[in-house]
């Protein structure tokens, strides 16, 4: 495994001048909130097996690293309102860390990127979200600013809902694998694609989308929503492990290339270009 933990940024919004990633969205609590029949936003249901059939069971006595929480705003209202919703981070990390990593992987027992010290921070910054780190320290912080803008109208159900979407989306960035031989995320194109691609897809598999965030048209080099509903419909409509074996087609595919990662997770037969193209006419969108 080379350079699984290099620092690399993810963006929903801008990078940084330092190779830091301010991306978005923010805030967080229990998805429990999310299956309430009364809540007046839903989460979408999936049918995918990276959702339904988890075993979570079996990642909870997995080590996800030391979480460490810091709020470096404690007098902004963004920071205020996370503490009223959030009354315990650090377990509510570990939590979604654990689905992360049931989404990604078969079990314990895999090549998993390690996580040895995980830095969540709240900052008074502009932007939403961002992961950086290296060698198994991570750090991950949130915009105080965002958690404002994402309240402005009241909406808790809907702000617990995209936090926790965000959440999941910076976690995979931690837990995931990288490819190999073709530069990095600043570097290369197809890297970036396929990273921001399975952090979104990740997302898109554990409920943190609605079906209107689907983007129509574009390309999976797109990475982010594009690549994440992309992955999930391959994983629904070709096969429920998709997302694990091409997470795994990093270790395998030397170079990393998508159409031999896509034949190392479906076949010889499948060509991605030509998938996506089936994706797009399903999807109607051309």
């Amino acid at each position: 495994m080379k350079n699984i933990q290099k620092e690399r940024c993810h963006n929903y919004a801008d990078l940084k001048n330092n190779g830091k990633l301010i991306k978005g969205k923010a805030l967080l609590i229990s998805s429990l909130l999310f299956m309430c029949s009364s809540c007046s936003f839903h989460a979408p249901k999936s049918n995918t097996p990276e959702c339904d059939s988890l075993n979570l069971a079996q990642w909870e006595d997995y080590p996800v690293g030391n979480i460490l929480f810091e709020d470096k705003a404690p007098e902004s209202q963004g920071s205020k309102i996370y503490k009223r919703i959030i009354d315990n981070p650090q377990n509510y990390i570990k939590e979604q860390a654990h689905t992360v990593l049931a989404t990604l992987y078969n079990s314990k027992q895999d090549s998993i990127a390690p996580v040895y010290n995980l830095h969540y921070t709240l900052e008074n910054v502009e932007g939403v979200s961002a992961k950086g780190g290296e060698n198994g320290n991570i750090y991950i912080y949130y915009s105080t600013q965002h958690i404002e803008r994402s309240f402005a109208n009241n909406d808790t159900t809907k702000l617990f809902f995209e936090t926790r979407g965000v959440l999941l989306h910076e976690l995979t960035h931690a837990y995931q694998l990288e490819p190999q031989g073709i530069g990095d995320y600043m570097s290369s194109e197809v890297f970036r694609a396929f990273i921001e691609g399975m952090a979104d897809a990740v997302r898109a598999a554990n409920n943190g989308f609605t079906p209107s965030d689907r983007p129509k048209g574009g390309s999976y080099m797109n990475g982010y929503r594009y690549g994440g509903f992309f992955y999930l419909w391959i994983a629904k409509n070709k096969d429920a492990d998709f997302l694990k074996k091409f997470n795994r087609s990093t270790l395998e595919i030397i170079p990393w290339s998508f159409n031999e990662a896509i034949q190392y997770a479906l076949g010889p037969e499948y060509n991605i270009d030509t998938l996506w193209n089936e994706y797009q006419k399903a999807m109607g969108d051309i």
